[in-house]
């Protein structure tokens, strides 16, 4: 990796010049003030105000609550990921989660509220709540599974040192924990994961080996975090009247069982030619079936053509492919870059992985992890999808771009699409074409068993844990009966990933955080391939359909192109491309074995 330290990290003096800084402690008061807001307009609505002035005045106090809080919450969120041991950001933190209980608890009354109201008859004379119809309608179906109000209030306020708190616990120490895979310098685990696509597979061997050691020693703690955290979950869910958590997971995604199960029926038929992949690439890597920590090996090929990838290199390759679809997107490439929206580097204290973050207006912030990779451009192009996402939503009020999880990658996906196809566009022979395929395989081939074990995974962990809490053997040997059975032939048994349950934070937020990928995945890439059809056409709707994506539900904005997303035939289109490329690479690794 080259570049100054400066340019590898993002600028932080947006909006505030640091965490002490009197500007955030007066936005955090702002903040404060601004559930007053809120307050007022619902004491209006319970004192005889009129119901399209009681609505209006609270859609527009919940939108100016919001617009404060995006702002402190994007830009504390980005500093602690950055470095989990800031101790100021971590109290002004602290301070923001307490706002944050008090919204939780003026929500459910506002909940509590639209629920009585008529509101076709205030739709009909208020062009406001007209415009956020859907928004209010969804409180309205989440009226149908709320408890009474003193106990939402009192929920939230338990929430803060419940599941939130650890949560928490779960991000902080994990940033923090280290391992030395070859006896030598610590390294922090994010790096040590990253040498999971080293080319020597003893050095893979010996991180995954000092990965796992790391995770066991750090279990209990995460175990304990994750049991008060799934049990939380179903007393919640039950309280207000859910079936399972999955159930209010599949409302706040906007998307029904029909479509779930659409989705997961079609991926799991093509395990089988899926699991392809991973054998030719063990044929290639030399061994009988990969290991875990064979999965993001690079190819023992003599070229190494996708090696030695710089942040600048990619960042302008990136930019260049984004040009390729519209000068929009490259724009937003070239902004990420200038202002430094993106911090690059692994070190201590900083979250694995990667996301981005809505900060203030069109302004985002990316974390990533990046390591000289293919694998690394494909993540840093699926960030940037992200914040070109943030960018086409920006000048909506916050109510409208709530998006679900479900349609939250959708410019991600795509953006990656973008980038994978136009390396191997670009591929000089077919030991580029080899790795590129791989390097793509390794996301589109892999998603669907990685999504769905992690989906069986907390589906059976959710059935125990109705019945009592699950010790770390537990937990491990569910993680691993679940990827045994989603990888089958494709991985060595004996070589999974049972911590998996404690690396993932995704198990430590909101239940189900695993099927949207899977669904950003596919979809993407029908999209894709819509675009193909007609670039000209795709692109000028494409934007309209971003800036829906937080006010639809996911069948009636996925109708707009046509699609219909509760049916096996849209899925299985979508994997049978993935197919063909695997089927491609099976090819090209077959004439490079027998060469």
């Amino acid at each position: 990796m080259t570049g100054s330290a400066e340019a590898l990290r993002w600028d932080m003096t947006v909006p505030f010049p640091g965490p002490e800084a009197p500007e955030l402690e007066a936005a955090l008061a702002e903040c404060s003030r601004s559930m007053d807001g809120v307050a007022a307009a619902l004491d209006a609505g319970a004192n005889g105000a009129g119901p399209v002035a009681a609505v209006e005045g609270l859609v527009e106090a919940i939108n100016e609550s919001e617009r404060r809080l995006q702002v402190v919450r994007g830009y504390l969120y980005a500093v602690i990921s950055a470095d989990s041991r800031d101790a100021a950001a971590q109290a002004r933190f602290a301070q923001l989660r307490d706002i944050g209980v008090r919204a939780a608890q003026l929500r459910a009354r506002a909940v509590a509220y639209v629920e009585d109201v008529d509101l076709a008859a205030v739709l009909a004379r208020s062009e406001l709540a007209g415009e956020h119809a859907f928004v209010l309608r969804e409180m309205q179906e989440e009226a149908r599974h709320r408890m009474p109000l003193g106990e939402e209030e009192l929920a939230a306020e338990l929430v803060r040192s419940g599941s939130s708190a650890w949560e928490r616990l779960h991000r902080d120490v994990s940033s923090q924990l280290s391992a030395q895979p070859d006896g030598g310098p610590d390294l922090p685990m994010s790096r040590v994961r990253g040498l999971a696509s080293a080319p020597d597979r003893a050095v893979r061997s010996r991180a995954y080996q000092a990965e796992l050691a790391e995770w066991e020693r750090s279990a209990v703690p995460f175990a304990l975090a994750l049991n008060a955290i799934k049990g939380e979950a179903l007393a919640l869910s039950r309280r207000r009247g859910w079936r399972a958590p999955l159930d209010e997971a599949l409302f706040r995604a906007r998307i029904d069982r029909p479509t779930l199960d659409a989705m997961h029926g079609a991926a799991r038929a093509a395990f089988p030619a899926l699991r392809r992949y991973l054998t030719a690439k063990a044929r290639l890597v030399g061994v009988p079936a990969l290991a875990w920590y064979d999965l993001a090996a690079p190819l023992p090929l003599a070229s190494r053509p996708g090696e030695g990838w710089t942040y600048e290199a990619a960042m302008d390759f990136i930019t260049d492919r984004f040009a390729t679809y519209s000068e929009r997107l490259a724009g937003v490439a070239r902004r990420a870059r200038a202002e430094r929206w993106i911090d690059v580097e692994p070190r201590r204290g900083k979250s694995d992985g990667g996301f981005c973050v809505r900060l203030v207006g069109d302004v985002s912030r990316i974390l990533v992890n990046f390591e000289p990779s293919f694998t690394s451009v494909e993540t840093l192009a699926h960030e940037l999808g992200h914040a070109y996402h943030n960018a086409v939503t920006a000048e909506l009020p916050p109510l409208r771009r709530r998006v679900p999880l479900t349609m939250a990658e959708t410019a991600s996906m795509l953006c990656e699409t973008i980038v994978g196809r136009g390396a191997l566009e670009a591929a000089a022979d077919d030991d580029e074409r080899l790795e590129l395929l791989d390097a793509g395989l390794r996301r589109s081939a892999v998603v669907p068993m990685e999504t769905i074990s992690r989906f069986d995974f907390e589906a059976e962990l959710f059935a125990l844990r109705a019945h009592g809490e699950l010790s770390v053997p537990e937990l491990c040997e569910l993680m691993r009966s679940a990827q045994a059975a989603c990888y089958g032939e494709g991985v060595d048994p004996e070589l999974l990933h049972p911590y998996l349950w404690a690396v993932k934070p995704h198990f430590y937020g909101r239940a189900f955080y695993n099927f949207p990928y899977l669904f950003g995945e596919l979809f993407g890439r029908g999209l894709h391939a819509r675009y193909l059809a007609d670039p000209e056409a795709f692109t000028a709707a494409y934007d309209d359909l971003l800036a829906a994506t937080g006010e639809t539900a996911v069948a009636d904005l996925t109708a707009r192109f046509g699609i219909d997303v509760r049916t096996p035939a849209f899925w299985e289109a979508g994997l049978a491309e993935i197919v063909a490329e695997v089927d491609r690479f099976v090819t090209l690794a077959e004439a490079r074995s027998g060469a």
